[in-house]
């Protein structure tokens, strides 16, 4: 957009966009809107149009375009203009009255608040706005919704202030506190009645609260009450309410570390501690959302205060009447609300793990008791319930983290504690109770059944023969829990085989009935995986099983599951056995495959009747768990079986060529094939390469990278394989290279960039004087340079173990005769392009990646200094000297001592940690 448009032209888009009925007519404005909000124009528009006010659409769009544009934008603007950008902007702010949209209101805070964010020559910003818009009472809520913004907008993502700007800013607002502390204490006396007023006030309070900008003094003023005086009030509004809790829990999250605010620590427990009978009042009310804000409450003080109550348990600030509104809210007869304080749980777990005092967990074993009495009332399912839970069920939801919550605090109470605890249930419950209770104390027990040691003799058997006693006429949620906890015992049932027999006798009579085949299913591969020395006699059974599984009424996973575990039993077979069961597993697959490659389109849809993918994923399964165990120079007996299926997959290949998602299963099912075979795959070699090569030339399937790297990490290191290997690399890189060189190549084709660098990876370290020597060894380094940036996890994390493994074999000597010729070369590339890497890492890190990626570039940054430190201090020096180190004017993102210091802290760093610690604080310093 070269020159302004005129504001009649933007009124006839928004009239277009928010107005035309006509489809094409609104996208088309929303089109060219968006071109103008990016355009320089935008900022003079937006000012005219605020200034015109002609419609509420002009101004929203107005006031949005201002806020976005100093937000990501504001460097577009020449210094000179900043104040009477803010004058323009005040100027707006002070036409906002009552009647005002929100939606307005909303955009001129942020708006204002990133401006004063942004512009370090405007100081004393929040003195000026409380003395410019405190007094009038039409703009109060203007004023109070910028102060709430102000404290939030620090951190924006948006913004990166760095952390020089943002220190610089909280020291500002601490020192403005006093003056916005007399502002909301006037607002909470003259303006009680004003509800909405009170409750931005709160919001205000949390949102100071949050950057720890609210004195310790305020615990002697009538603010600090405010939000209890609001919760304790029968009249407070839900608004209000929330409001309150929220500045509660930011109050208390402040004061994590009690030694740093004693007096709003103290102040804050004895507060919260009378909150226990309004609470009550909420549940008598059955005021569900109120019960909730209390329980949040509670956590919040529970979570702030753990150190102190495992430090000092029930002393103090440690006292266990936290424990216990815990544990109240825990019985409340909602789940939603007992499942509030499950982050506590967790983390109460964690720190007794970590102290691992046996006497410190005998004073919390009473609690975690009556957690788990209280969470098993909370399974239980409705008593007229009929069938099994729905898996999208929230209820089913609220269950599984029931289950993993109990599987991590149970070390405290002890398994088997529990698990008499809860058959004790069983065996005391009459005729009149209902089938929900026994069902949920079962549903506990499997929770914890991994758990229980396998020489268990008093209990257990007890409670299997109980289970197995279940007539079929109980109610089908029992059944299903009793074979989820029969498939969870499973290590106890590897130890007392004798029970193994009517074990499977109960999972087959499962597997008959529909509603219980795939948990029955489930069972079955967890018993028959573990217990496999076992399982040898049942293996045939077991295939017959597996051959008639689709008459069964199971899930694909659970199918695959089956598959699974007697794949595992067959391993331990003699070879012949293994060779002819493997054979009975795969042909009822191949059948059904070959069926398809004949009569099947090329492109089916996924679940339609002719999808090859469910019989891909069960082939997978059996190669990928048939593991037998063969003695050097034997034939492996899984080989004449893969070579029977490998001309199907081959045919499976061709055929659906341009579907990823069948060919990625293909390549999974191949990819299991060699690693069962392993050197014994051989044979499939040249049939697969050249395919692999040709496909990938039509159809760039990142898949066959990856499957080349399966085949460099198996025959890699073997010199006859190596230059056939070396070939199949450099005909993949052309056309991966042509694919990520695109116009945002790299970022729209992530697992292009993860499977190239596995394969890159592999060849590195199966065989690095080959990659070495090779033609594509360049350009594959200028390829891992330019991933520097790349912000997607798995993609990075293999370009950075690339270049990682590509630096040190020119360091790490080994066995092999090659080092000082590989060592050369890549001092050589290193020579050549070892600034551009150090730049590439320096400006990703800063720029481009999330803090939790420093630690892989930090490997590749040590690992160069082990080549030469010396040259690496100058490649560092240079980039830091070409880093800004202003933001706006006046905004130091970088002062030269935090570069010197940063410097010195890489530089001399003997180990990878010293390297990660450094990186991450100086990235803050531009975020």
């Amino acid at each position: 957009m070269e020159s302004p448009p005129s504001l009649e032209t933007v009124h006839q888009a928004l009239q277009a966009l928010y107005n035309n009925p006509d489809v094409v007519g609104k996208e088309r404005a929303s089109v060219w809107l968006g071109e103008l909000q990016r355009s320089v124009h935008a900022w003079q528009i937006a000012d005219q149009l605020l200034t015109s006010h002609q419609s509420l659409e002009s101004c929203y769009f107005a006031a949005q375009t201002m806020r976005t544009k100093i937000q990501y934008a504001f460097h577009e603007l020449p210094t000179n203009v900043h104040e009477s950008l803010r004058d323009s902007l005040l100027e707006h702010a002070g036409k906002v009255t009552a009647d005002t949209a929100h939606v307005i209101v909303t955009q001129l805070s942020l708006a204002l608040a990133d401006l004063a964010l942004q512009m370090p020559v405007w100081k004393n910003s929040v003195q000026d706005l409380v003395q410019r818009f405190g007094s009038n009472p039409s703009q109060l809520s203007f004023l109070l919704e910028v102060l709430i913004v102000l404290p939030e907008e620090i951190s924006s993502r948006s913004l990166r202030l760095g952390a020089n700007r943002r220190h610089e800013v909280i020291e500002e607002l601490k020192a403005a506190s006093q003056v916005v502390l007399e502002l909301l204490n006037g607002c909470m006396e003259n303006m009680s009645d004003d509800t909405q007023i009170k409750t931005k006030v709160l919001k205000c309070m949390s949102s100071w609260y949050n950057i720890d900008a609210i004195p310790e003094q305020v615990v002697h003023t009538a603010l600090f009450m405010a939000p209890f005086n609001s919760l304790v009030n029968k009249e407070c509004t839900s608004g209000l309410h929330e409001a309150a809790t929220d500045c509660i829990c930011s109050a208390l999250y402040c004061v994590e570390d009690i030694n740093a605010h004693p007096l709003k620590a103290e102040a804050l427990f004895n507060a919260v501690l009378q909150l226990a009978d309004p609470y009550h009042q909420t549940v008598a009310e059955e005021d569900i959302d109120k019960s909730l804000n209390y329980c949040r409450i509670f956590t919040e003080l529970a979570e702030s205060f753990l150190e102190v109550i495992t430090t000092t348990p029930n002393k103090g600030l440690g006292d266990f009447r936290v424990l216990e509104l815990l544990l109240m809210c825990v019985g409340h007869h909602q789940y939603e609300i007992a499942e509030v304080t499950f982050n506590y749980w967790y983390k109460l777990s964690e720190d007794l793990y970590q102290k691992n005092t046996p006497e410190l967990n005998e004073v919390f074993k009473p609690f975690i008791q009556r957690l788990i009495i209280s969470l098993c009332q909370h399974c239980q399912m409705d008593p007229d319930h009929e069938g099994t839970l729905d898996t999208s069920d929230d209820f089913f939801d609220f269950r599984m983290r029931v289950s993993e919550l109990i599987k991590d605090v149970i070390f405290i109470v002890g398994s088997s504690t529990c698990f008499t605890h809860m058959f004790q249930n069983l065996k005391n419950q009459t005729s009149e109770t209902t089938w929900d209770v026994s069902e949920a104390s079962l549903f506990i027990m499997q929770a914890v059944a991994k758990n229980i040691l396998p020489e268990e003799s008093e209990v257990v058997p007890l409670v299997v023969q109980a289970v197995m006693s279940i007539p079929a006429t109980a109610h089908i949620a029992v059944r299903y829990t009793t074979l989820q906890l029969l498939g969870e015992l499973c290590e106890w049932i590897e130890s007392h085989p004798s029970v193994i027999d009517p074990v499977l006798q109960y999972l087959m009579a499962g597997l008959q009935e529909p509603r219980l085949a795939s948990v029955a299913a489930t069972a079955l591969q967890s018993i028959s995986t573990m217990c496999k020395s076992h399982m040898k006699s049942h293996c045939e059974g077991l295939i017959q099983i597996v051959q008639a599984v689709d008459t069964f009424n199971i899930s694909n996973d659970a199918a695959t599951g089956l598959l699974k575990g007697v794949a595992t039993i067959l391993a331990t077979l003699p070879h012949d056995k293994c060779t002819e069961g493997m054979r009975q597993l795969c042909s009822f697959q191949t059948v059904g495959l070959n069926k398809f490659l004949t009569e099947g389109c090329e492109a089916p849809k996924q679940g339609a009747a002719d999808d090859p993918t469910v019989l891909l994923d069960r082939l997978a399964a059996v190669f990928r768990y048939t593991t037998p165990m063969v003695e050097n120079g034997s034939v492996h007996p899984c080989l004449p079986v893969i070579q029977e299926v490998w001309p199907v997959l081959a045919q499976a290949c061709n055929k659906y060529q341009a579907d990823v998602r069948i060919v990625e299963r293909c390549c999974r099912c191949i990819r299991f094939a060699i690693r069962c075979l392993g050197k014994s795959s051989s044979p499939l070699l040249q049939p697969l390469v050249p395919q692999m090569v040709s496909l990938y030339q039509v159809h760039s399937h990142s898949c066959f990278l990856y499957l080349g790297s399966i085949l460099v990490d198996e025959y890699g290191s073997d010199k006859d394989c190596t230059q056939g290997l070396l070939d199949m690399y450099q005909h993949f890189c052309p056309p991966t290279f042509k694919l990520l060189e695109e116009q945002n190549g790299l970022r729209n084709h992530p697992d292009t960039v993860d499977d190239l660098f596995r394969l890159s990876l592999r060849f590195i370290q199966r065989a690095p004087l080959a990659l070495l020597q090779s033609v594509a060894a360049k350009p594959v380094l200028m390829c891992a340079i330019a991933a520097c940036s790349l912000d997607h996890k798995d993609a990075n994390a293999s370009v950075m173990k690339f270049i990682t493994e590509f630096v040190k074999a020119a360091t790490h000597k080994d066995e092999k005769e090659d080092f000082e010729a590989r060592s050369g070369l890549v001092k050589g590339l290193l020579v050549e392009h070892g600034q551009a890497l150090v730049h590439s890492l320096i400006h990703s890190i800063v720029f481009c990646l999330p803090t939790y990626m420093c630690a892989e570039i930090s490997e590749v940054i040590y690992e160069i200094m082990q080549v030469d430190r010396a040259t690496f201090c100058v490649w560092l020096e240079h980039v830091l000297k070409a880093l800004p180190n202003e933001g706006t004017p006046g905004a130091i993102k970088v002062t030269h001592k935090q570069l010197t210091d940063f410097h010195k802290a890489i530089t001399i760093a003997e180990k990878v940690t010293q390297v990660s610690d450094a990186l991450r604080e100086f990235s803050r310093l531009y975020r």
